[in-house]
This record gives C-alpha cells, structure tokens and sequence, in this order.
C-alpha cells in the first residue's frame, strides 16, 4: 500500500516547480535515517556508511564495499573478504577473524569486537559502531582506519 502512494504522490509531482526540492529533502532524511556511523575512542565521528558507499568525517567518498570486494574511492581493488580471511588487492592474506578476534596475516590477535565495540591488540577501545555489521566494522578497521 505504502509504495502504491508513494508511486501515486510522484506522479502526481512530476510537473510540479517544488518537486527537485521534494526530492531533495526525501533524499537528505533517507541519509539520515539509514545511515551507519564509526566513531573513534573519544567519540568524534570518523566515518559514515551508507549501504555500499564510505565516507570520512568530511563527507568525502573513502572507498565502497561491493559484496566481499573492497574498493578505494578512486575505484581501485584494495582487497576482499573470503569467510573469515581478508586480502590485501594482489590476494596476499592480510589477517583472519573468529566470532570475537582480528588476526593479522602472521596469526598474532590485533583486536577484538565485543558488541559494538572494536578493541586494538592490547585490549584498549578503539572506537564504536553505530548500526553496522560486524563485517562491516572489520573491513573499515582492517581498510580504512
């Protein structure tokens, strides 16, 4: 019922002079609403996810992730996720990860997700994850942080 109106009220608004600014605010409160955010350990936003796309504190596109694959804003393959192993762009295994670890590439624990919150190697808080997956806190953590 809810998309029957919602197609109904944008036809009826294809010739109307206020429709760019309709969509705009329909848009800006989609960003809004549907975004995911990563914080730093004293709480500054450092990052926004939205669905697929990354961007910084600025707002600037950062890179986007496309399914397992992980790619930098320029549009460069930086890496993917294959299970519970993450690789670097030329395939080399760059670490691992168990329901509560991150492992580099050497099998050494550098960090810890409890919830939504990442810890580095030493058990200190690195950040928080506000409505994001797990993976997608290991790639940002692994890619981008």
């Amino acid at each position: 019922m809810k998309i029957v109106l919602s197609l109904s009220f944008n036809f009826q608004m294809r010739s109307h002079p206020m429709r760019t600014l309709f969509i705009s605010l329909f848009l800006l409160i989609s960003s809004i609403c549907f975004s995911q955010y990563f914080y730093d350990a004293s709480g500054k936003r450092v990052a926004r996810f939205d669905d697929e796309r990354i961007y910084d504190a600025s707002g600037r596109f950062i890179g986007r992730i496309d399914a397992e694959k992980i790619y930098e804003a320029s549009g460069k393959f930086i890496g993917r996720v294959d299970g519970n192993y993450l690789f670097d762009g030329s395939g080399k295994r760059i670490g691992r990860t168990d329901e509560t670890h991150l492992y580099d590439a050497a099998g050494k624990r550098i960090g810890r997700l409890d919830a939504d919150y990442p810890y580095d190697g030493s058990g200190k808080r690195v950040g928080r994850a506000d409505g994001l997956t797990r993976m997608q806190v290991i790639i940002f953590f692994y890619f981008f942080y």
